[in-house]
Formats: C-alpha cells, structure tokens, sequence
C-alpha cells in the first residue's frame, strides 16, 4: 500500500478520481496481470480525455475536419505575396537575424547541423548560436561541438569565414533532464539574449521505448516552453514535429488534431506505470499509429498548444528527410537513418527485396529545404506577429511526387553507375506489396546466402557478419514497411504562401520549393553522397569499382542461369510428361532451323 501511495504524488488528479485507474495501480503494483487486463482498465478513462481539447489563448476558433477537431488557419488571408508596392517594408531574412542570438536543441543532428551551417553563412552578421549539448562516451559539450565543427559540412565556411565558427557557443543539457539540465547560469543568459528558439531535439528512433520516447518528445518540449516563457525577447520559437504525427488520416492538413490521448494523462502513466507493464500495454495505446516516435510527436504538438500561450510559436513538419538537394554539400548526409540505410544496403548488394507499394507517392524531402523553410518561418513569425499559431507541412508529394517505384529504379541505376568499393553482389531489387511473398523470396535471395557466405567466412578462417546484417536490416525494413505501403495527402498552402512572400533574391537564397527539384539528378547526388559522405570513398577509386560491378554483373547472371537449369533439370526428372513435351519441342526447333536456307 505504501507504493500505490507514494505513486499517487505524482498522478495527475484526473486520473487519480478515476476508481479504474486506481484498480489498475493496484494491479501494477501486485503484479503479474496480464496486458489484456490492464488495458481494459486504463484505456476508458484515457480515451475519456481525448475528446476535449485545450486551446492555447490568441488561437482562432477549432474547426471540425472530419469528424476530429483542429485550429485552422487560412494561408490565402494570413500571407500576401511579396510585390513592388510592399518592398519599402520588407525586411530580408539576413537582416532579420543581424543581432540576433539564436537557441537550438538538436544542433548536433543531422538536420541541426545543417542548420547551423545555414545560418552562419547565409546570415553572417547573427549573433551567437547557442546549442544545446549533452556530454557523451566521455567528450565533454566543447569537444563535442569542435568535433562537429571539424566536420566536411563546416570545411567552406571554415576556409572562407573561420571567425563564423566562433559565434557558436555550447550549452551543457540534456532533454531529458529538468530544466533541460543547463545550469542556472546558463538559463539566465538565454533569457536575457535568445530572440529564437529551434527546437529539432527528438528520439527520430521508431521503435523505441514508450517511456523515453515520451520523455524526450514530450517532456523535452514541456521543459523548453518553460524556459521560452522566461525569454525576455523572444520572436520566434519553431518545433520541428513530422508530418507522420497524424499518419492516422490520410488527408493532413496544415492543422493540429485532436490528440489520441490527453497527453499530461499519458505522461502520468509513464511516472507511475511499471516499464515492462508500460512495453505490454504500448501496442493499445498507440492504436493506429505504427510506432511511439508518431505517436508521441501528436502528442507533443497538442501539448506545445497548450503549454504555449502567447508565445510565438510555428511548428514545421517535415515528410522523410534525406539528403541535401544542394546546400552546404550536394548529396550531404551524415546517418543511416530511414529509407538511407536501406538504399545503402541495396547499393552494398545485401538486400534486393522489399515490401513496398511501387505507385505510391515516396513523400520525401531534401534536408536543405526543410532547413531554409524553418529559418524563414521563423522570420515570418517574428516580422509578421498578429499571426496565429502556424504550421507547415514540408514535403515534396502534393506539389512535385515522386513514386516508390521510380525512388528505388533511380536509386538502383545510380549504384550501379557510381558503385561502392566493397560490394557483396550485383545490386537488383524488387518490390512486393505482399508480406508473405516478400518473406518466402527473402529466405532465397538474403538468408541462404548469408548463411553461405558466413560458412565459407567460417572455412576461411574470418569472421562471419552477413547473417548478423540481415537480421538488422529485416528488423530495419520492418520499420519502414508501414511508410512504404500507405500514402497520404499533405496539404501544404501554407509553405506555399510562405514561399511566395519572400523577394526574388531571398527566395534564392532561402530556397524550399520543391516544384524544381530533378528527381533523377538529386538522386545521383545521394548516391554519391552515400559514397562519399557515411562510407569514406574517394571519386578516384570509382574506375576500379565499376570494374568490380561489370565482374559481380556477369556473375548474377552466371547464378540465374544455373538457377534455372537447376530447377529444369528437377522438373524434368521428376515429370516423364514434361520431359516428352521438351524432348518434342526440341525436335521441332530442330526441324524448322533445317528448313532456313543458310543454316
């Protein structure tokens, strides 16, 4: 009794008046109940709370869409596109940041990387940078930021304009930690300098724990608008969420819904809830959504509604983003994460089947562009304040699509002209809509060889690895599968809108209109950049590799020919029909080639 006791400290007074919530502590706490029980006492009263709604003060009036409620905003009568008659009161984004000190959580991670490199050079006269960074494997925050520094993202500007390194500035921190973990001194500085804030930190993980999930998505953003509402000159605070928060719909407008959960409900549960309890029940709780990465980002977004009041607040959601289109790097990319690892895997030729929908729209997005639609979202925010709470879906389907089944046929050409040094086999895919059918292929095509493979490693005296890669890399594909066979409908107005309000020369600069992009080019850059960039291989070593391809290409074909004759010669063995219906087809080829004159 003590334990339930001491839990109910910190359980929210909702939850405690619920008698079934109280039954469902009680039976945490004894034990080993099953799932299916708990789940029959928790998920009423949560559901429960789902249905209402806390607007945030200064937002315009929820909207039924669909049967769910959101606030919805009109980009044809919040934006007016940039013309001649206003340009004597229009500001550029580079003069808007002039002076200014910025704050941004997640700047050590790929889309945080690029931001930094963005702002320090196309906005050389800001002010200082200052990112949020924890230690880690032993590196302190300032080793950290001078290993990130040190990276090929930062070369140009680090030959061009060293003295821009400087303006960065670490923040010791952690999201996970109250306060964010950043000393009181440190909190004091921000308060009195930061005119914007970018908040990109998140576990982008999809199959993470419920429990950290929530504490990073969640509660990290519960902790920043803390400290945003003690800024004293705060213009602008931009979340980066995903545009799969809402994967539940397949039509997603540039709207907040109604979340599945109230989301102090479900942060309660993870306080007092058992994490192996809390591993059972996450599969009910997440309902349609495929993992806790969405669900917890849908989460966040009503929570940042809530929380945020009067702040300045504009929320970015990106599609799947990948690498640069062509700033600071063409084909920029610093992590396996998503369809990369994949299309990295099918280019090292260890992986050619897939569950995918081949005419389904593949909504991806080139980092750079999601990175230039947040910095002007952010000016946007600032110069434009009797704006509402404003939201983007930045994404590449509605207005320039790109199908899976181009994505990957691309892709697959572009490895095979710019191969890896090191390739296991000749690189080839397929794409099956069914499950099934893709699991018994995968059986011949990756684990039999891998097994083989790892046998002759063994005979061979090194050690076996295929057999381990495949397991994660099913595991991986898993992931995705969800992605790859669904489609959806992203409304994107208000990037648009936004688009258009810039002038001419900052909208080069800035650039987040996808209308333009060369799906063809941009993916040889990838693939060149996946070369270069995450496996360390230098343009000079290409002629080599494509001899490499042109030997593992006639050996393909080698072993789908004895595939075949193989699989002939049984059928003909085992079927005497079969065999007298060959035996007479070859005696009438026979006959016809007798009767060509020159044969």
């Amino acid at each position: 009794m003590s334990e339930i006791s001491n839990v109910n400290h910190v359980i929210s007074p909702t939850l405690l008046k619920s008698p079934t919530i109280a039954t469902s502590i009680a039976v945490s706490s004894t034990s080993s109940a099953s799932a299916s029980n708990t789940i029959a006492t928790i998920n009423p009263t949560l559901a429960s709370s789902a249905s209402t709604i806390t607007r945030a003060s200064g937002t315009t009036p929820t909207t039924m869409l669909n049967g769910h409620v959101g606030t919805q905003f009109n980009s044809k009568s919040n934006f007016e596109d940039y013309s001649s008659s206003n340009e004597a009161n229009y500001i550029p984004i580079p003069q808007f940041y002039a002076g200014r000190s910025v704050f941004i959580t997640g700047g050590t991670g790929f889309m945080g990387k690029v931001l930094v490199e963005k702002l320090l050079r196309s906005c050389p006269d800001i002010k200082n940078i200052y990112l949020l960074i924890r230690p880690k494997r032993g590196q302190d925050v300032s080793d950290r930021l001078n290993e990130m520094l040190n990276a090929p993202l930062f070369e140009k500007l680090g030959r061009e304009n060293p003295k821009e390194l400087c303006k960065v500035i670490p923040i010791g921190g952690d999201i996970t930690s109250e306060q964010l973990g950043i000393s009181e001194s440190d909190q004091a500085l921000l308060c009195r300098t930061v005119s914007i804030v970018f908040h990109s930190a998140a576990t982008v993980k999809f199959d993470e724990k419920l429990k950290l999930s929530v504490t990073i998505n969640m509660l990290g953003t519960k902790r920043l608008v803390e400290l945003c509402h003690r800024m004293m000159f705060l213009e602008a605070l931009i979340h980066v969420s995903t545009a799969y928060c809402n994967c539940d719909r397949t039509d997603v407008q540039e709207v907040i819904y109604a979340p599945p959960y109230n989301p102090d409900d479900i942060i309660s549960l993870i306080n007092w809830l058992p994490e192996d309890m809390l591993d059972q029940l996450t599969p009910s709780l997440i309902g349609k959504r495929p993992n806790t990465y969405t669900f917890t980002k849908a989460l966040a977004e009503h929570m940042l509604l809530k929380e945020a009041g009067n702040l300045p607040v504009a929320i970015v959601r990106p599609s799947i983003v990948i690498a640069s289109l062509n700033e600071p790097l063409a084909g920029w990319i610093d992590n396996f994460n998503g369809p990369t690892g994949l299309l990295s895997a099918l280019a090292k030729g260890l992986f050619r089947s897939i569950v995918c929908e081949q005419n389904y729209v593949a909504d991806v997005v080139p980092v750079d562009i999601v990175i230039n639609l947040m910095i002007a979202a952010a000016w946007r925010k600032a110069t434009h304040k009797t704006d509402n709470f404003s939201i983007y879906n930045c994404c590449t389907g509605q207005r320039h699509p790109i199908k899976w089944g181009e994505f990957v046929n691309h892709t697959l050409s572009m490895v095979r002209k710019h191969p890896l040094e090191s390739c296991v086999w000749y690189p080839s895919g397929v794409l099956r809509r069914s499950t099934t059918l893709n699991t018994i292929y995968g059986i011949f095509v990756h684990y039999i060889p891998a097994y083989l493979l790892d046998a002759l490693a063994r005979l061979m005296g090194k050690k076996p690895f295929v057999v381990k890669i495949q397991h994660k890399l099913y595991k991986a594909v898993e992931c995705l599968n969800y992605f790859a066979v669904n489609q959806w409908e992203f409304k994107d107005d208000n990037v648009h809108a936004l688009f258009h309000t810039l002038s001419p020369k900052d909208r080069n600069n800035f650039l987040f209109d996808v209308t333009n992009i060369d799906w063809l080019k941009y993916v040889e850059q990838y693939v060149l950049g996946l070369r270069q960039f995450l496996f360390k291989q230098r343009p000079e070593s290409l002629p080599a590799s494509r001899k490499r391809m042109t030997r593992l290409y006639y050996l393909h074909l080698l072993s789908k020919l004895v595939v075949v004759m193989c699989t002939w010669r049984f059928l003909m063995k085992r079927s005497k029909r079969l065999n007298a219906l060959w035996t007479a087809f070859l005696q009438y080829v026979t006959k016809f080639l007798r009767l060509i004159p020159f044969l």
